[in-house]
């Protein structure tokens, strides 16, 4: 067979959006994953390293933006970027699109596109060379194919959901969460993470109701369980005693101990950095403010409700 007889597939008809900022060591890999779709952009928080440099090299158009916030900076995106196609595929640089989901999304979209407003898949998350199959970690389904026409990012600090109106369904081949950075980069990114998680909570708990939510049911989909637990349990659980809890219930409850050495030190490390950094820094803004140090009122009011439809993390 002559090398010009091979048919090249025709490309997705999808834009893809990603958010990046110093990710030298994921940039390329995560856009060579992509060259079945159509379009890429990227979204560039003034980068200081090679990101920028290493996206445009590998076809990308690259859209620099400072850096206002999470569900910000991807509404932003949304409204004001010149997509060229309808549907919108968005990960992060740390992330990858195996060949297989990149078949089922082409065949989604040309026999189902108008029948659908959004789609759910589910990520797979890789710690030290591991697949973390156990511990509550998979699958994670996550709102990430979108019409964006009728797709908004909740307006929270961390861990912001997709909201689309419309009908959503679930593809059924995952993509990779597979961060490239030595841990040490995890541990800034989570401590960072734990200031926005102790705003969350302090305005959650004093009945600041955000601007745009997925509802919170328990007999919703996965992302508006998770929030119906956090709301009604999590922020009701007494503050420093949480992580345990949390370590007890992935780690033995739900099998993380099965993902062997690296399933261990990702849980201790989500349990007892990420997670006990945030409660201790909601005792230190309480204390600055001179607040009783307990829970927060008595009860509490669900978040306000909203249709949904994403998930994150982390």
């Amino acid at each position: 067979m002559m090398l010009e007889d091979v048919v090249m597939p025709a490309r997705a008809a999808v834009s893809v959006l990603v958010l990046t900022r110093n990710e030298e060591a994921n940039i390329a890999e995560c856009l060579e994953s992509l060259r079945w779709a159509a379009e890429v952009l990227v979204v560039d928080s003034m980068s200081t390293d090679r990101t920028v440099e290493i996206a445009q090299a590998l076809g990308a158009k690259v859209c620099p933006h400072a850096f206002a916030g999470y569900a910000d900076q991807r509404n932003w995106a949304l409204q004001n970027l010149p997509f060229a196609h309808d549907w919108v595929l968005m990960i992060d640089a740390d992330e990858r699109i195996p060949g297989a989901l990149a078949d089922e999304i082409r065949e989604v979209l040309s026999r189902s596109s108008d029948a659908y407003s959004g789609f759910y898949i589910s990520r797979r998350l890789f710690f030290m060379g591991r697949w973390l199959r156990h511990g509550g970690l998979y699958p994670t389904w996550l709102l990430r194919l979108f019409k964006r026409r009728v797709a908004r990012v909740e307006e929270r600090p961390v861990n912001e959901h997709v909201i689309v109106n419309g009908r959503v369904g679930y593809l059924t081949q995952p993509f990779d969460h597979l961060d490239r950075r030595p841990l040490g980069d995890w541990v800034v990114k989570h401590n960072r993470y734990s200031d926005l998680g102790a705003d969350e909570y302090l305005r959650e708990r004093s009945h600041e109701v955000f601007r745009t939510s997925i509802q919170a049911s328990f007999r919703g989909d996965q992302a508006e369980r998770k929030r119906w637990m956090k709301l009604r349990i999590w922020d009701r659980l007494p503050l420093l005693l949480r992580p345990f809890l949390f370590f007890a219930g992935n780690y033995f409850g739900k099998g993380g101990f099965l993902d062997g050495r690296a399933g261990f030190i990702y849980h201790v490390l989500w349990s007892f950095w990420a997670r006990f950094l945030t409660d201790v820094k909601i005792v230190e803004r309480r204390l600055a403010r001179g607040e009783p140090q307990s829970n927060g009122r008595k009860g509490g009011q669900p978040e306000g409700r909203a249709r949904s439809k994403e998930v994150m993390a982390s």
